[in-house]
């Protein structure tokens, strides 16, 4: 009787060694690492970047892969009206010179109010919708939420108060491929950001929770009253803009 030979490889009877003793799982977990590492290291060598470079949102860069029409032209702050940096913050984040970049207790309410079925609403600082603008997507969701609180932080930790709003004025989307002060200022009231006066600043600042919906060269009634009310908060805000303003 003719002997059988035995299987070479030990006898597993495919002879095939498992990816994990052939070296390529520990290559896949090297390269998921070392995608991780660009993750977390990205944003703040991009926010170094940005302190001194013109920085695009995530929604620019969107409409030029579309090959849609963007206009932006940036300005120092220096060069946009004083009216609309206090519009803005009176509107959008009045205690934006004493916060970290995220308004804790605003932020607390809106989670017990979440935790007792009610919608939550706002708890978004300048500078955590300034880094949703540079780093994250534009839909709302829960997820995203939660990644604005770490980057907030960190845009706080590394640039000035007054670069922040520099970015947030020069990135801000006014209407369909509107971006920043000055391409809104020319659009809707055919002037430099520079000239704005109060009662454009307000209507511009009123309209950015909204910018495809409002207009703010011909503001519907609604419109209207949210930037009278504007006009009446920065008049009686007090000392809140000297972060960012001189006087």
């Amino acid at each position: 009787m003719a002997r059988v030979k035995p299987a070479k490889g030990g006898g597993s009877g495919s002879g095939r060694t498992p990816a994990r003793k052939t070296g390529l799982w520990p290559t896949v977990r090297k390269r998921m690492l070392q995608l991780l590492l660009v993750l977390l290291l990205l944003p703040p060598v991009l926010t170094v970047i940005y302190s001194v470079v013109p920085p695009v949102s995530t929604l620019m860069i969107g409409r030029y892969v579309q090959f849609l029409w963007v206009d932006r032209q940036w300005e120092p702050l220096e060069r946009i009206s004083p009216h609309l940096v206090r519009s803005v913050i009176a509107s959008e984040d009045s205690g934006f010179c004493e916060n970290d970049g995220v308004e804790w207790g605003a932020l607390q309410e809106q989670v017990e109010a979440l935790s007792e079925g009610e919608r939550p609403r706002g708890a978004s600082t300048l500078t955590m919708q300034t880094a949703k603008n540079l780093f994250l997507w534009g839909d709302r969701s829960y997820l995203r939420k939660g990644m604005e609180l770490p980057l907030a932080l960190m845009l706080d930790a590394i640039l000035s108060k007054k670069r922040i709003m520099e970015i947030y004025l020069n990135i801000a989307e006014w209407g369909e491929g509107i971006f920043g002060a000055e391409a809104a200022a020319q659009a809707w009231f055919g002037k430099p950001a520079s000239d704005l006066t109060r009662t454009e600043a307000a209507r511009l600042a009123t309209a950015l929770p909204n910018p495809r919906g409002r207009n703010p060269a011909k503001p519907s009634p609604g419109h209207r009253r949210l930037a009278a009310t504007n006009l009446a908060r920065v008049k009686g805000a007090g000392a809140i803009f000297g972060c960012v303003l001189e006087n």
